[in-house]
């Protein structure tokens, strides 16, 4: 399976995360280059690397250098959206990991986690899905969310043997013995950690089968159409729609949001018999024959928002694209339309 992306309501925890330190949102959206209309549209998706930008700079912005911990520590079912749900009714904690498993495509494609017994411990890891290492805010965020979660699920503490990261230990390390009860071990091969296998049977507190099912149905129904939409073409397709009209993005600044380089780019997308240059005339194409149906565009007007050079430039390529002019296909649309309606 491709990698779908993150859901852009992952967002809203870092938003509540400024908001509870006293910083404004809006100086933080303007500070991290970030597009705040996108939350608009519950059903964008931005890439893991553009999630963990966001983290670094909420940190430097906050000027707290634990701030991927600190969100963690705050993180509530509803920041999960339907997978938190699905954890909040399921029968142990077991049974909610296995909900994350499954479906934390929904939230966070790539980012995932497994478990396995180690003597009379197990030991949950965090990993990513897609080469590369996670960055320290995102892993500390994932590592005491997931500590905090189990508790409330449990509605018990949950003593943790041991932590331990990827990534080099910072200068202050006292606020990791607040959030796991004990100081991680930094700069090992993953990311993990470990706690009695006892854990995996406590019961969740407020699991409701009934609710179980439907919450459950609502996940299976919202990761099989986000699975359908795995093509990597779909995803450059979402991309280059969300940029127009602001702008028509170059294959190299595309590459630069996906955190890939544009050979990779090029390599994924001829994978799927197309090419970048097909996907954007596709999606020119597509725009300017829905502004056409709409009479209050002028033919300039659409080559101007679809970043054509001039209005000439676009007549001919849309004539090369549907063997009419633009003139021609507005007026058999309407010609259509008002045989339609009679």
């Amino acid at each position: 399976m491709t990698n779908q992306g993150i859901a852009i309501s992952m967002v809203y925890p870092i938003m509540k995360s400024i908001v509870h330190k006293g910083y404004d949102v809006e100086q933080y959206f303007r500070y991290a280059s970030f597009d705040s209309s996108l939350l608009q549209d519950v059903e964008a998706r931005i890439t893991g690397e553009q999630l963990e930008r966001l983290m670094i700079a909420a940190a430097t912005f906050t000027q707290d250098e634990h701030f991927g911990l600190r969100q963690g520590q705050i993180t509530e079912f509803a920041d999960m959206g339907i997978l938190g749900y699905v954890m909040l009714h399921s029968g142990t904690i077991a049974d909610a990991l296995a909900a994350y498993q499954r479906y934390n495509v929904i939230l966070c494609s790539g980012f995932n986690l497994d478990w396995e017994a180690r003597g009379e411990d197990i030991v949950i890891r965090m990993f990513l899905q897609h080469p590369g290492r996670m960055s320290r805010h995102c892993v500390e965020d994932m590592a005491s969310s997931l500590c905090r979660i189990m508790m409330r699920l449990s509605n018990r503490t949950v003593p943790l043997h041991e932590v331990r990261f990827t990534h080099d230990a910072p200068v202050d390390t006292t606020p990791y013995a607040e959030a796991f009860g004990t100081v991680p071990r930094f700069g090992g091969d993953e990311n993990h950690l470990r706690m009695s296998k006892d854990v995996l049977n406590y019961p969740v507190m407020y699991s409701d089968p009934k609710l179980l099912g439907v919450f459950e149905a609502i996940a299976q129904e919202t990761k099989m159409g986000l699975t359908r939409e795995s093509d990597f073409s779909d995803q450059v397709v979402r991309w280059l729609k969300q940029c127009l009209p602001s702008f028509l993005p170059t294959l190299q600044q595309t590459a630069e949001s996906f955190g890939m380089s544009t050979r990779t780019i090029q390599n994924r997308l001829k994978e799927e018999d197309t090419t970048y240059i097909d996907l954007a005339t596709r999606v020119r194409k597509e725009m300017a024959m829905g502004y056409l149906k709409k009479k209050e565009y002028s033919v300039g007007e659409i080559a101007y928002v679809l970043h054509f050079s001039e209005p000439s430039a676009f007549q001919s390529a849309f004539k090369k694209w549907t063997g009419l002019t633009p003139g021609q296909y507005r007026a058999n649309a309407k010609h259509q339309h008002a045989e339609a309606s009679h």
